[in-house]
């Protein structure tokens, strides 16, 4: 049965709603920024682009860098806007947008999350670089959609029980990355991490400058946690959600991240447009 109106939601030029863009207008590999002014910062590097379009905080520039052609799209903060981000940029592949049906033939996207993040674990330094191993999503978004036979969900209901966090109705998911495309962005400048992702900047990280967060021992909870020998390293907004909706819809994704912050020492990098510089230009000489 064709998509209705009202889902699948298209412009009168034929480009979906949000994103603004036309089926033939992204490549199989996207680069994901949340600034979008961090979309020029990537493309700068690209032998050409072919195109720049944008509308609200969503920027693409699709070009092409020593052969491969390379999408970069800015999706702005939070899971929320992944939702929407990824969802349409499934569509612009999976389905016909003339039939409003969708494809028998799927395309599978790679996606690479270039971001910047904050560690809770004392050793992992700033101005580091940290692969998402695994993520776990504190904000809710994959709840919505029937996820629990991929998620790793042995992981989620120890940390559940951990956390005790339950009367605040907060109910972890857990993502692992792709562990071919992970692979492909490896080396010895890569720390492996467990990345949390979380519903705000402030109170949902354990943040106070004029409210009482809630949840007094945020940290303490999440830095004390183990499975498999394991901790949790790092606290973003974007991440599990990525994981969450790639491995429903049959992408492969790894979240790569500029550690600007540890909250353990209480440090911030002296140095945050350049150690984003060096992991942009890192993960173009990996794809």
């Amino acid at each position: 049965m064709p998509l209705a109106a009202s889902e699948l939601i298209l412009n009168s030029d034929g480009s979906i709603y949000h994103l603004n863009l036309l089926p033939e207008d992204i490549a199989n590999t996207i680069i994901t920024v949340g600034d979008p002014d961090r979309v020029g910062d990537v493309s700068k590097y690209f032998d050409s682009i072919e195109l720049k379009k944008g509308k609200r905080e969503f920027h693409t520039h699709t070009g092409v860098l020593n052969g491969k052609r390379i999408s970069v799209i800015s999706t702005g903060i939070g899971t929320d806007n992944i939702d929407i981000v990824f969802n349409e940029l499934d569509a612009l592949v999976n389905v016909d947008f003339k039939t409003r049906r969708e494809k028998t033939a799927k395309t599978t996207l790679d996606f690479i999350r270039i971001g910047t993040s904050g560690a809770i674990q004392t050793e992992v330094s700033v101005d580091s670089f940290l692969l998402s191993e695994t993520s776990i999503g504190l904000d809710g978004l994959m709840h919505f959609y029937d996820s629990i036979k991929l998620q790793d969900q042995d992981y989620a209901n120890k940390l559940s029980a951990h956390l005790a966090w339950q009367t605040h109705h907060i109910s972890p998911y857990v993502f692992d990355c792709d562990t071919e495309l992970a692979s492909s962005l490896n080396s010895n400048r890569i720390r492996f991490g467990t990345t949390v992702t979380n519903a705000g900047f402030y109170g949902p990280q354990g943040r106070s400058i004029r409210l009482d967060p809630k949840l007094v021992d945020f940290h303490q909870k999440l830095t004390s946690f183990r499975y498999k020998d394991k901790q949790i390293t790092n606290l973003e907004m974007e991440t599990a959600g990525i994981y969450g909706l790639s491995k429903l819809l049959g992408h492969r994704a790894v979240s790569m991240n500029a550690i600007l912050a540890n909250r353990a020492t209480g440090e911030f990098s002296s140095k945050p447009s350049q150690t984003v510089d060096e992991l942009i230009k890192y993960c173009l000489e990996k794809i």
